[in-house]
């Protein structure tokens, strides 16, 4: 029978929740182990949003090369080695999940990689929590003390699940011939045909991309797509950021075939790729403590779940499943964790989707109160850096502020510009703080800047 090691603090999964909540802990001094199943960093850095962002940079470039030879003072071709472009972001992947496991253990935390079991054991009346790990010793970044072992026990005084979601599949005949996004990076090259089923953030990133690279492009939607974004800024998403790309809204997807995707509006040839949403990874305590209708864990206002010694953060918990909202439920579970006790107040959301240009938003939890009182303005994008090229193709991009006449606060904004992820990001900061109109007159801008919420906000 393998040692039950006591420890204070366990977390499962080290993804953007996890690994923030076992820093945070590492931090206040707090005895923590940190179990992960594959890699450090979860979904963002392994298969999400550092992989787009990876691939995006090569877009970009050469969609500026074809922009610039098209103006006529760039004159040559591009090669694109799709595979050497997966092969060098899975080396970059490899040197930031050394850095991000580094990080932990410079708090003093103890990091395994297994596959996590909980058991609750309530033999002796008070419950046990114990968690059980099945090694896994071909993970690179696993510490040679667990060499020739096969399974850690531990007991947890307090246990956090972030163990994160996985691409939802469809009940669909033949779903098993589709691809995810989990599956980019190991394509040996680009698909000449790719139908992406999904209407959403995912969906759209990824026809931008494969479109770039040279794939014909469709989206299949069962409704419409980008439902979040307003209108005008979805218009200028689909007519001159995803141009390429054909779109099929109210589309219903019939069957997938190893080369082909049947719907009711026909069959199209090529790959699927499946961009449907995600679904929460609570199965490893689904017998243990309560979930939500959707199987994500219900917690409470201190991530707590219906057992006072578990908590759980981050996607697996649902509701909105961004990293930076995960690093702060993460950090916020591990305080209380800690016994410093703090609720977690919903806040403005900054969003974004990562395509030739950035595309971002935010908005009042609230705003259907206010609707009678809101006023829109619209302005073009700004010129300035990496802009300038696009001034003469009308394409520098667009800005949407909505305004609350009586109180003159903000409450909605959209940008699309080569800055509009920090400038979005800053401006929710301070809708969170109820800024108004007038509190940007002595506003100081950096020029150049494609920024132009500020523009809105001080001179019209």
């Amino acid at each position: 029978m393998e040692e039950i090691r006591k420890i204070k603090n366990i977390v499962i999964g080290a993804g953007p929740a996890g690994r923030l909540a076992s820093f945070e802990l590492g931090k206040l001094g707090e005895e923590t182990l940190v179990i992960e199943k594959k890699y450090i960093a979860g979904t963002c850095l392994n298969e999400g949003c550092m992989v787009v962002c990876a691939l995006t940079d090569i877009s970009r470039f050469i969609r500026n090369f074809k922009r610039f030879s098209e103006i006529g003072f760039i004159d040559g071709n591009i090669n694109f080695d799709y595979k050497s472009a997966c092969d060098n972001v899975k080396k970059t992947q490899k040197f930031l999940r050394k850095l991000n496991q580094e990080e932990n253990e410079s708090v003093n935390n103890e990091v395994v990689y297994g596959e996590a079991n909980v058991e609750i054991n309530n033999e002796n009346v008070e419950d046990r929590i114990i968690v059980t790990v099945k090694l896994d010793n071909e993970n690179e970044l696993q510490k040679e003390e667990y060499e020739g072992k096969e399974t850690l026990i531990f007991e947890a005084e307090n246990l956090l699940i972030a163990t994160g979601a996985r691409p939802f599949i469809p009940n669909i005949p033949g779903a098993e011939y589709a691809l995810t996004s989990s599956d980019i990076l190991n394509l040996e090259e680009v698909p000449p045909k790719l139908n992406i089923v999904g209407g959403g953030i995912i969906a759209t990133e990824l026809s931008n991309l494969f479109s770039s690279f040279g794939s014909e492009v469709r989206i299949i939607a069962r409704s419409e797509i980008l439902k979040d974004l307003e209108p005008e800024i979805k218009s200028y998403v689909v007519k001159k950021l995803i141009d390429e790309v054909e779109i099929h809204e109210n589309t219903e997807v019939m069957e997938i075939t190893e080369n082909s995707l049947k719907t009711d509006k026909g069959e199209f040839e090529g790959k699927t790729l499946i961009a449907t949403g995600r679904v929460p990874n609570s199965e490893i305590v689904a017998a243990i403590v309560d979930l939500n209708e959707d199987g994500s864990i219900k917690v409470n206002d201190f991530f707590q779940t219906s057992n006072q010694n578990i908590y759980a953060a981050g996607d697996v918990t649902g509701g909105i499943t961004l990293t930076p909202y995960a690093r702060k439920e993460g950090i916020s579970a591990a305080r209380n964790m800690a016994g410093y006790l703090n609720k977690f107040d919903e806040i403005i959301v900054p969003q974004s989707l990562t395509l030739d240009l950035d595309v971002s938003f935010t908005q009042k939890r609230d705003i259907d109160e206010d609707n009678e009182n809101v006023e829109d303005i619209i302005i073009p994008g700004l010129g300035g850096p990496h802009a300038f090229w696009r001034i003469l193709r009308g394409e520098t991009g667009l800005t949407k502020v909505s305004l609350n006449s009586e109180t003159e606060e903000i409450v909605r904004a959209s940008q699309i510009s080569p800055s509009s992820i920090d400038d979005t990001a800053y401006l929710a900061f301070l809708m969170n703080m109820g800024i108004e109109k007038e509190d940007f007159d002595d506003f100081l801008e950096v020029h150049p800047s494609t920024d132009a919420y500020y523009k809105i906000l001080k001179i019209m």
